[in-house]
């Protein structure tokens, strides 16, 4: 073991993983060409020479770049896991034994074991927060308010801790700057859409290798993700059933082609059920009795709470696992109701999350968003901020470039007519 590797502060489950992780950590960086050039200008600029940061992400091939190209700035980084089943844990030795980056995961840590992690990621004191989900911010505030006072700042990539910064700014505990990544353009057009789109079919497949095709597939929520895996479910030959309780939601999938339906009618007519709304219980106990016996139920929503699992457990006589994250829930009617991943992230805890190359911008998106917090330092006021739209743009012209692809531009006259008022039919 080198001298790096005792050095280098870690809670991972197996060093020995390393080469394997690293081997697959280079694989993904062939579909990240973004965020390797910031990672190449952030080693030449060091915008973040000497913070203190901490980065509570799915802990993946994909995120190691984000955390390569974070200490390429410079900061002095700790990586914790955004969910206990969520970590690859041959990328995560990889990060402590190849490139010196401090991480406390493991797969399959339990509750207890998160929690320690994101109270020793706040003993580094950090400066800068990178969080997914918002655990690392509301442990600060309820726990540590006497560290708010080092922060500069902190970013955001989900639905669901976007949701909990905005509950924080109205109770007015959320005293320092946040920058919304996730409703860049760059980010929830594509990592929301394609990336949890295709990802949660990939976990759903591979834990359960059920054909797609002729199924029925509800889908509880029609916001990005909803729409990106509604589209692959249609796109695998299911017949998808759509639930919402936004009126407008509602009515853009019914245009879009799909059976709109309350989960109590739903209930009875799916062979796969898909929670992705961010909310609570969405899937509960008076479902569970409507569901036909053998119904494979999974989350793709941040937590692990949209699924009733207590409810399930409750009505439970027998649980045993069939496959790899696979459950089987006998009931005591004595039909049966599958559950994927412990009711977690299904892309995460059954497969490898997001493809790399959206996430290519997304973590583009975290990186630029980390920068611009150290540069406007004391300059933001509290409260949530969007990501430049100049930001947002680069970001794609970058993507755009490195896929081959070019674009018109404006020419002076239609710059003009765009920006004129006197010009008419």
């Amino acid at each position: 073991m080198t001298a790096t590797v005792l050095q280098t502060k870690h809670d991972v489950k197996d060093l020995s993983l390393a080469p394997q992780g690293k081997q697959r950590i280079e694989w993904a960086g062939r579909e990240m060409p973004v965020l390797r050039q910031i990672c190449d200008r952030f080693d030449q600029e060091k915008p973040l020479a000497g913070i203190r940061l901490v980065a509570c992400c799915h802990v993946t091939t994909e995120t190691a770049h984000l955390a390569i190209a974070l200490k390429a700035a410079g900061a002095d980084a700790v990586l914790i896991a955004s969910n206990p089943l969520s970590t690859q844990d041959d990328v995560a030795a990889s990060l402590v034994a190849d490139y010196g980056i401090s991480v406390y995961a493991q797969k399959g840590e339990d509750n207890a074991t998160y929690h320690r992690h994101v109270r020793i990621a706040l003993d580094h004191k950090p400066q800068i927060i990178i969080d997914d989900g918002s655990d690392v911010v509301a442990t600060l505030i309820q726990e540590r308010k006497e560290q708010v006072a080092d922060l500069i700042g902190t970013t955001e990539e989900t639905t669901t801790g976007i949701v909990r910064l905005q509950a924080m700014f109205r109770d007015g505990v959320l005293t320092f700057p946040a920058m919304n990544v996730n409703d860049a353009d760059t980010k929830h057009f594509f990592d929301n859409r394609y990336g949890t789109g295709q990802s949660t079919l990939d976990g759903i497949i591979r834990a359960t290798n059920v054909l797609l095709a002729g199924k029925t597939i509800v889908v509880a929520g029609y916001g990005w993700c909803g729409k990106g895996t509604a589209s692959r479910a249609r796109g695998m030959g299911a017949n998808v059933i759509v639930t919402e309780i936004d009126p407008v939601k509602a009515i853009e999938a019914a245009m879009d082609g799909f059976r709109v339906l309350p989960m109590a009618m739903a209930a009875a007519h799916g062979d796969i059920f898909i929670t992705v709304t961010g909310n609570k219980h969405v899937i509960r106990g008076e479902h569970f009795a409507a569901m036909k016996d053998g119904a494979i139920v999974c989350n793709s929503g941040h937590f692990d709470i949209e699924i009733d699992l207590e409810a399930l457990k409750g009505m439970t006589k027998e649980v045993k696992a069939v496959r790899n994250f696979t459950e089987e829930h006998r009931l005591n009617s004595g039909k049966s109701i599958v559950v994927i991943g412990e009711g977690r992230l299904v892309n995460l805890a059954a497969a490898e999350g997001h493809p790399s190359a959206v996430m290519d911008m997304s973590f583009a998106n975290q990186a630029l968003a980390t920068e611009y917090l150290v540069k406007n330092k004391g300059s933001l006021q509290p409260g949530i901020h969007s990501i430049p739209t100049e930001v947002d743009k680069e970001i794609a012209r970058l993507k755009l470039q490195a896929m081959g692809i070019a674009i018109d531009a404006l020419t002076p006259e239609q710059i003009e007519y765009i920006n004129s008022w006197t010009s008419g039919t």
